[in-house]
């Protein structure tokens, strides 16, 4: 499999602002203020050790609490009392980089946003390599899921899912239009079955999120990036052109598109528009799945899951995006037990299957995607269809990852806030203006630093 390995730089002074920003979210010795933002387990434990572990992700916290949960059934001899708190994300994010930075109030574990992940790989890191957790079992891991928390051979966080792209197909509006999803095998052939959709539908083939999700994930796909492996910044590439070319015809020339309701894929009127029967398809990873089951009930047993078309040019059949990776902090008191922890959590062939069966998140070991617990039924297979993980398996060798970079942010703020306003909804650039003209400020800033 082929691998892209990821460019971090240099540390870089907090600025004053970011400070500011720090300060005003609580500063790293916050609570969350609402109870339920805050799961624990194993307090009824006497003798247990006190770990901590911050996330921004509610459902990231249940999931941990299960952990530590079974982890004390399973180890009466180590046990401990997990206190899991629940911040706003950028607040947490904030804390976490001020209590490192300041040498006290960091948690024992966190999880901690791929796109934020390289803030903490800046001069002296302040996290513990998970080398010893991560390389005797690398060969059972989708190598792009850790190498993008990997810095100077050590690796920082533990990946939580694959997050490998997909299609998903409503098939009542499929199957009125006629399409086989089975013979859709390269983009052109989706553009064929969108115009067919469209025709005998009146409803669009699929909507195109006016973020990241809009482009990142073709682009990905064609073995593009936003940043190549040396750091330098690549988002007005010829292929990322042609490849928001692609995009923006698909909704104002092909017109089998419309820009999704709420401008993205995780807004109420986005899932109510969805669950509706709004569209024929959507592009998005396979983590996507949880949105389905939690927000779009209507569409149980309706929705099929297949790999991404192929582009001409690429071997590529997926692109990993988004993730979280979990580190554990060089401040914890209890190192060795909480990187045990963390390995039991999600790194071991348990924590991975509980990924799974918890979550929904299609795991980053490859290994278990065969396994017999993750046959056994359970929601997503209910709403879906039994043979998730078998199609998997079929594009694990071809899956293409994602560079990441200190600007990243920058690069995804300008395709959120200029790039696909100007192209898509404006139609007063083209994509290789827009995405020059944003590359230029983004050159301007990494020139200023």
């Amino acid at each position: 499999m082929k691998k892209k390995s990821l460019s971090f730089f240099s540390v870089l002074l907090l600025s004053f602002v970011l400070l500011l920003a720090a300060c005003s979210g609580g500063g790293s010795e916050a609570k969350p203020t609402n109870s339920d933002d805050v799961k624990t387990a194993g307090s009824d434990i006497e003798d247990a050790t006190e770990l901590s572990f911050w996330t921004f992700a509610g459902t990231h916290a249940d999931f941990y609490a299960n952990a530590a949960e079974r982890w004390n059934e399973q180890n009466p001899d180590k046990p401990i009392k997990l206190t899991v708190e629940n911040y706003p994300f950028d607040q947490m994010h904030n804390n976490l980089l001020m209590a490192l930075q300041s040498g006290s109030g960091a948690p024992d574990l966190v999880d901690i946003e791929l796109a934020k992940f390289s803030n903490f790989l800046k001069g002296d890191v302040q996290l513990e390599p998970l080398n010893d957790l991560i390389e005797p079992e690398l060969d059972k891991f989708i190598p792009e899921r850790v190498s993008i928390y990997e810095k100077d051979g050590n690796y920082y966080g533990a990946p939580t899912h694959l997050g490998a792209s997909v299609v998903y197909y409503n098939m009542e509006i499929m199957d009125e239009a006629g399409v086989d999803i089975d013979e859709i095998k390269t983009w052109d052939d989706y553009v064929e079955a969108g115009k067919k959709v469209v025709e005998v539908t009146g409803k669009p083939m699929t909507t195109i999120a006016t973020n990241w999700y809009g482009i990142w994930p073709f682009a990905a796909q064609r073995g593009s990036d936003f940043f190549d492996e040396n750091g330098e910044l690549t988002l007005d590439s010829k292929e990322n052109i042609e490849t928001l070319e692609f995009v923006n015809a698909l909704v104002n020339e092909h017109k089998i598109a419309e820009i999704a309701p709420g401008n993205g894929y995780h807004s109420e009127e986005f899932y109510g528009f969805m669950n509706d029967g709004g569209q024929a398809s959507l592009v998005i990873p396979m983590f996507y799945m949880k949105d389905f089951t939690t927000y779009m009930p209507d569409l149980e047993g309706k929705v099929q899951i297949r790999p991404m078309p192929k582009w001409s040019d690429s071997e590529y059949q997926s692109a990993t995006m988004g993730g979280t990776g979990t580190a554990v902090t060089s401040q914890s008191k209890h190192i060795d037990l909480a990187k045990e922890f963390l390995y039991f959590a999600k790194l071991s062939k348990e924590g991975n299957i509980q990924l799974w069966t918890e979550l929904g998140f299609d795991p980053p070991r490859w290994d278990v995607w065969e396994e017999p617990e993750m046959k056994e039924d359970n929601v997503y297979y209910q709403y879906f269809h039994k043979d998730i993980f078998d199609i998997l398996l079929t594009v694990k060798d071809n899956v293409a990852g994602i560079q990441i970079s200190e600007y990243t942010p920058d690069v995804l703020s300008e395709i959120d806030s200029n790039i696909m306003h100007k192209v898509l909804r404006e139609q007063n650039a083209t994509p290789e203006e827009a995405l020059k003209e944003s590359a230029d400020t983004i050159r301007q800033k990494m020139g200023s630093n």
